[in-house]
C-alpha cells in the first residue's frame, strides 16, 4: 500500500514538473506563479510531498492546466470513465455562429490530434 502511495506521488510530481518544462516555467517562476514556496515546489516534483487539493488547485491554475487533472493524478478523484462531450456542446450554444462552431471545433480537434501524437502508448489512457 506505502509503495503504491509512494509511486502515485513520484508520478504526480513527474506530471508537474514535465508541464513546467512543456510551459517553460522556471521551477522558481512557478512557484511564484502558484504562491508556494520553491522548496515545497521541488519537494512535490520529486515526489516527497503530498500536495493538498487546494496546492495543486495553485499549481494548475499557474500552468494553466485543468485541477482535474491533477486531482485524478493525486488520487483525490475517480477517473471519468468517458470525457465530456465538448463537440456537442460547442454545437447546440446559441451565443455562436455556425462559423464559429466550425472554427471551435476545427481547433479543438487538432489540438486533440497532437495531444495523442504527442502522449506515450501507455499513458492515452490515463489522461
Amino acid at each position: 500500500m506505502a509503495d503504491a502511495i509512494e509511486q502515485r506521488l513520484h508520478d504526480l510530481g513527474a506530471f508537474i514538473r514535465d508541464r513546467r518544462r512543456d510551459a517553460r516555467l522556471s521551477l522558481r517562476k512557478l512557484s511564484e506563479l502558484a504562491g508556494i514556496s520553491n522548496p515545497y515546489l521541488s519537494q512535490i516534483e520529486r515526489g516527497l510531498r503530498k500536495p493538498s487539493a487546494q496546492i495543486l488547485q495553485r499549481i494548475a491554475h499557474a500552468l494553466r492546466i485543468s485541477a482535474e487533472t491533477l486531482y485524478v493524478r493525486a488520487g483525490f478523484l475517480e477517473e471519468r470513465d468517458e470525457a465530456p462531450d465538448l463537440e456537442r456542446a460547442i454545437r447546440s450554444d446559441p451565443a455562436l455562429t455556425d462559423r464559429q462552431k466550425e472554427t471551435l471545433l476545427e481547433v479543438y480537434r487538432s489540438l486533440r490530434e497532437s495531444a495523442d501524437r504527442s502522449m506515450p502508448p501507455d499513458a492515452s489512457s490515463a489522461e
